[in-house]
């Protein structure tokens, strides 16, 4: 059976933040690396006050240029920074808060882009789904379809 996780060790991932998910960005940096992907950090690297979008494009952008094979963003609540990446041809980004919907977002979605809340989620909550999204595979079936008319 093939592999459909969504990347694979070696494989670049992109990531970005606002201002607000700085330190929990800084955090999953370190835990993608430890996975074994190559990390493109886009910013920001300031605690200095930023707009969301800017970085959710970013990430957007490389993703729908294939510059990575998956990309993550995290603001506040992770909903904003996520409407900006999925402005991207291609890009899937689903927020997620537990276990269940960061399974969900790569099973059922195919989803290449982590949106998460670093005002709604602990630290070692975050990392948790963060593994959890990159080792669940697609299931593919009856969702590459749906996935299909997601355009």
């Amino acid at each position: 059976m093939a592999d459909n996780r969504i990347a694979q060790p070696g494989d670049t991932i992109v990531i970005a933040s606002d201002h607000a998910a700085l330190d929990l960005k800084t955090v999953l940096v370190n835990d993608l690396a430890s996975m074994g992907f190559k990390v493109r950090d886009l910013g920001t690297n300031t605690t200095d006050s930023v707009d969301y979008p800017d970085y959710g494009h970013l990430v957007g952008k490389a993703v729908a240029a294939h510059e990575a094979k998956a990309g993550v963003v995290v603001c506040g609540t992770g909903i904003g920074i996520s409407i900006a990446a999925n402005r991207h041809p291609g890009v899937r980004a689903g927020v997620v808060h537990d276990d269940y919907t960061a399974r969900m977002a790569r099973e059922h979605n195919n989803a290449n882009v982590l949106a998460m809340g670093a005002r709604v989620l602990a630290p070692e909550e975050a990392r948790a789904l963060l593994k959890t999204f990159f080792e669940t595979p697609f299931e593919g079936g009856r969702h590459a379809r749906r996935v299909e008319k997601l355009g």
